[in-house]
């Protein structure tokens, strides 16, 4: 059975690598001519970095587990982060403990309800119920501003979560559900009252994994700069693909496909329709000759030009990048019209540079060593009420043919969160049915064979 897999994300990789396993023929046709998705990396004075920043939470495990198949498993580290709140030009801490009960703008009762929501412990009517939020799908339908107001205060709602969503979904936010905050917080929940949270990272980063994928599944089996341009179908059952390059357009005889992309991709190659909306972001990378605060993850609540400032380089040492000090700035863009997606790269960074020595006075551009920016139209689903109704199944026998799966960010790995391990669980779900479907006709063939 030859299978051909349509992106070469992570999603995509996983996927081949799984059906190879099984001794199975699987093909990746890659539209650009990088692999690895969102999680391409730019060159410093020393190890990559990722052009959208990437880490992973302890309840991953999926990916953990191929790092350690793949022999890489000691490449990847958990150090702990540092989180803080940027308001009226302080950088407060808010990882340990001590950190947020020092927090000045919420009050004891607001530390304690929200605490409560964390650990998802429901007080309503003053008996803790430790089941309320066990089930996301009860909460689809739940405006995330109502849950909130509901489950904590308005002050914590006002004063910590709204610009968070601000900078998550702008101008979506009010159609976010409150499945999606639980989903966040069962996300990432584990955390140590007295050092915080632990993230993984890759010691030379996610190009680790990726490097070792595409080793796993052979250059050979994957073409980059190879557009797929239609499945086709025989008898109900995928036959084929059509795959454009720069010498031409080949038809590929394959058994299955698996779609690793967006859905847009799959509409236009199957006319499946996906109705989940995407938002984009724009995300530029800074070297910079020092360091602006002591902390990886700022959230603003400020009338900043971007949604996040992220400093690497208080995450993983800048010693592993030749010295420099790398931050990200960031902001997801809910339409193209949007001013900021209609800005060319030099004008991003100016916009964003200003915004800079808007929230550090001492900030001097002669800092930047330099800097790159990157977007995308679609880096993430808009979780909005009834999501649940929109995610495209892995297994489209019934909608579009058989032997067609998609493995894209739509697909329910995704939910209530998007991430590499969603990837390669989708991936792997998505070849695990291809292989299902194989073994189903080949002993549908014996059985028949054995008739006659």
């Amino acid at each position: 059975m030859t299978v051909g897999i349509v992106g070469g994300g992570i999603a995509g990789l996983a996927a081949a690598h799984r059906l190879q396993q099984q001794g199975y023929d699987a093909q990746i046709f890659e539209a650009s001519d990088d692999l690895g998705g969102l999680a391409a990396v730019y060159e410093t004075s020393g190890q990559p970095i990722e052009k959208f920043y990437h880490h992973l939470s302890k309840s991953e495990e999926t990916i953990v587990e191929l790092a350690e198949e793949l022999g890489v498993g000691d490449r990847l580290e958990w150090p702990y982060k540092s989180d803080a709140y940027y308001v009226d030009g302080v950088v407060h801490p808010m990882d340990k403990a001590w950190e947020i009960a020092a927090y000045p703008h919420l009050s004891l009762y607001d530390k304690f309800r929200l605490g409560m929501l964390t650990m998802e412990v429901d007080i309503r009517g003053g008996i803790p119920s430790f089941d309320t939020y066990e089930r996301l799908e009860d909460f689809e339908q739940i405006p995330i501003k109502d849950f909130v107001l509901e489950h904590t205060t308005k002050n914590v709602y006002e004063s910590f979560f709204e610009p968070l969503l601000d900078a998550k979904f702008g101008s979506r936010k009010e159609d976010v559900s409150a499945a999606w905050l639980l989903g966040r917080i069962k996300f990432r929940g584990e955390r140590d009252l007295l050092k915080g949270e632990q993230l993984g990272y890759f010691d030379g980063s996610f190009a680790v994994l990726i490097d070792a994928l595409v080793d796993a599944v052979g250059r050979e089996n994957i073409t980059t700069g190879a557009r797929v341009t239609e499945v086709g179908m025989a008898g109900g059952d995928v036959s084929s693909l059509t795959v454009v390059t720069d010498d031409g357009f080949e038809t590929k005889k394959v058994e299955s496909v698996v779609v690793a992309a967006m859905p847009n991709v799959l509409e236009d190659l199957t006319g499946y329709e996906c109705d989940i909306d995407f938002q984009g972001t724009v995300c530029s990378v800074w070297s910079m000759a020092g360091s602006l605060t002591d902390t990886y993850w700022l959230n603003i609540k400020d009338e900043a030009p971007f949604g996040v400032l992220i400093e690497h380089t208080n995450f993983i040492d800048e010693s592993r990048y030749g010295g420099e000090h790398l931050y990200y700035t960031a902001s997801y863009v809910q339409d193209p019209s949007e001013d900021l997606w209609n800005m060319d790269d030099e004008e991003v960074e100016q916009y964003w540079q200003d915004g800079i020595q808007d929230l550090f006075p001492d900030f001097d551009p002669e800092m930047v060593n330099w800097v790159e920016t990157a977007r995308n139209p679609r880096t993430a689903p808009v979780y909005e009420r009834g999501y649940l109704d929109m995610v495209v199944p892995y297994d489209l026998g019934d909608e579009v043919g058989d032997g067609v799966y998609y493995a894209g960010m739509a697909s329910l790995a995704q939910y209530p969160e998007r991430s590499l391990n969603g990837a390669i669980v989708a991936g792997y779900e998505c070849a695990d049915l291809a292989l299902e479907r194989a073994a189903d006709e080949s002993k549908s063939s014996v059985e028949s064979s054995v008739a006659e």
